[in-house]
């Protein structure tokens, strides 16, 4: 049990990573990208094979998420200008592009083959009893960090829903504060304790899982602190009205490119995470139902929200594992229709979602770019 919710964890954490990037493009910026695993692909395979040629690690990590950056500059360049939809259909026709080429370069990324045998982050690492109290305390900071991050999250919401007054805008619910906010701790405790468990009982898994914690609180806090900065709120205003934008002398088209490409990087930073969590990678890893079930996290957790995003991940995460068991059990369900029962669910539970709170869990009805 311990090391399967260390897989949870990564897994969860993993796909917060992936939906932040998401997040940053469509959430705060409102450019619907369809293609995001290109991204991911991209920062997977250079990473992988940088390092294969004697690339350093965390070297070959920095030059695939660059790598991932340049492709959404070039995809970014030639198609940002665009309509919604047919942004939507160039971003797809780019994630397809992408997975075909390291399908079929086979003198690079040895084809449907895969890439197997890299090195990977504490691979050959053994701690000592003290390394081991070190990383524990290393999670505890963590832990700490992020109940500190959730606490404010909690804090804001209750004083909207105390403060703003006025039918044009609708506070988030008390109730639903409290109970989120309660969910995201049991999560969190959850987590830690499991965690310490598992470094104390060190494995390959559990130093990822702490090395995926680490950059997923660097990452969330570092875009905390750049969407409430001048070039965020830029972007906001962008998603709302880009003419008011033009018309205030922003260079819109830059700002977008910004967001493209900073939220592919950060999904490139996701894909060499994928491949040490896989330890064997594949064109066939890298299917197009990755982005979708990105965007589900993030319309699940709530658009425009990166609390809401992790959230979601965690959610979206536990309904896949704890269905795992409780439809296989199911008496008028045979073991090949769970898959798809469960498909069926989890799309029924969307549907509710978008016509009970379209606007996702924690996130705002004002600032849901689809509402215009």
């Amino acid at each position: 049990m311990v090391e399967y919710l260390v897989f949870l964890t990564i897994s969860a954490s993993l796909y917060s990573l992936f939906a932040l990037g998401l997040n940053l493009q469509w959430g705060f910026t409102g450019l619907i990208n369809f293609g995001h695993v290109a991204f991911m692909t991209i920062g997977a395979y250079t990473t992988v094979l940088l390092e294969s040629q004697g690339v350093p690690l965390f070297l070959a990590v920095i030059i695939g998420a660059l790598g991932a950056s340049i492709f959404g500059l070039i995809i970014g360049f030639s198609s940002i200008k665009l309509r919604e939809d047919y942004l939507a259909i160039v971003t797809i026709g780019a994630g397809e592009l992408v997975r075909l080429i390291v399908q079929n370069e086979e003198w690079l990324t040895k084809g449907t083959f895969g890439i197997q045998g890299y090195n990977l982050p504490f691979g050959t690492f053994k701690p000592n009893p003290l390394g081991k109290l070190l990383m524990v305390a290393i999670l505890t900071v963590l832990a700490v960090f992020v109940v500190w991050r959730l606490w404010i999250n909690v804090r804001q919401r209750l004083n909207l829903a105390k403060n703003i007054q006025g039918k044009s805008y609708q506070p988030p619910s008390l109730l639903s504060t409290y109970v989120w906010g309660s969910l995201a701790f049991i999560f969190i405790l959850i987590c830690y304790v499991n965690g310490a468990i598992a470094l104390m009982d060190y494995t390959y898994k559990a130093g990822l899982m702490l090395l995926i914690l680490i950059t997923l609180a660097v990452i969330y806090y570092g875009l905390d602190i750049i969407i409430h900065s001048p070039w965020g709120r830029v972007l906001k205003a962008i998603r709302e009205d880009e003419e008011v934008a033009k018309a205030l002398g922003k260079n819109v088209f830059w700002y977008k490119l910004q967001a493209f490409m900073l939220g592919g990087a950060i999904a490139g930073l996701a894909g060499a995470f994928y491949s040490w969590q896989l330890t064997t990678i594949y064109p066939s890893s890298f299917e197009p139902l990755m982005t979708f079930n990105a965007w589900i996290i993030v319309v699940l957790g709530g658009s425009g929200n990166n609390a809401g995003v992790i959230l979601g991940a965690m959610i979206f995460w536990g309904y896949d594992s704890l269905t795992r068991f409780i439809f296989s059990s199911m008496p008028f369900i045979t073991a090949s229709q769970v898959g798809a029962f469960r498909v069926m669910v989890i799309g029924l539970i969307l549907m509710i979602l978008m016509i009970w709170r379209p606007q996702g869990i924690l996130g705002r009805k004002g600032e849901l770019s689809l509402s215009k």
